[in-house]
């Protein structure tokens, strides 16, 4: 399989995922594939078989932002470099939903967060955890 087919695979199934969560939070399917976990656990699965059978053989390195430019010009290394930010920006979704649900906090409210979270990773995150600050409600632990 070429990387243009993993890559448009992997982006569609993200794409879908956050489809649902954006807008089908509570239904059963969105509860069994997303928020249980799934996808950012078969896109892992992905990133892994990315790295074991390409890690190395792409020039360059993580020491200098030079080596990680020479790395990042290697297909294999970009697209395991985007199952990677696909599979945490994901996570990071999920939880968001999660933690809003578990704090009463309206999905309207959170709609936001999700967009920016899928388009800008850290900015969503930054944006819920400012909303999560003045709108959640206590969540005890039992």
């Amino acid at each position: 399989m070429t990387a243009d087919k993993i890559f448009s695979i992997a982006n569609t199934v993200a794409l879908l995922s956050w489809i649902l969560l954006v807008f089908a939070p509570r239904w059963v399917g969105t509860r069994k594939l997303i928020l249980s976990g799934a996808i950012p656990l078969l896109l892992a699965v992905a990133y892994f078989f990315l790295i074991v059978l390409f890690f190395g053989k792409a020039d360059g390195g993580f020491d200098s932002l030079a080596n990680v430019m020479k790395l990042f010009t290697n297909e294999w290394a970009v697209l395991a470099g985007w199952i990677h930010y696909l599979a945490f920006d994901l996570f990071v979704g999920i939880w968001e939903v999660k933690d809003a649900q578990s704090r009463n906090i309206s999905h309207w409210f959170v709609i936001p967060c999700l967009i920016l979270t899928f388009l800008l990773g850290p900015i969503g995150f930054l944006l819920y955890s400012i909303l999560r600050f003045f709108l959640a409600k206590e969540v005890k632990n039992d």
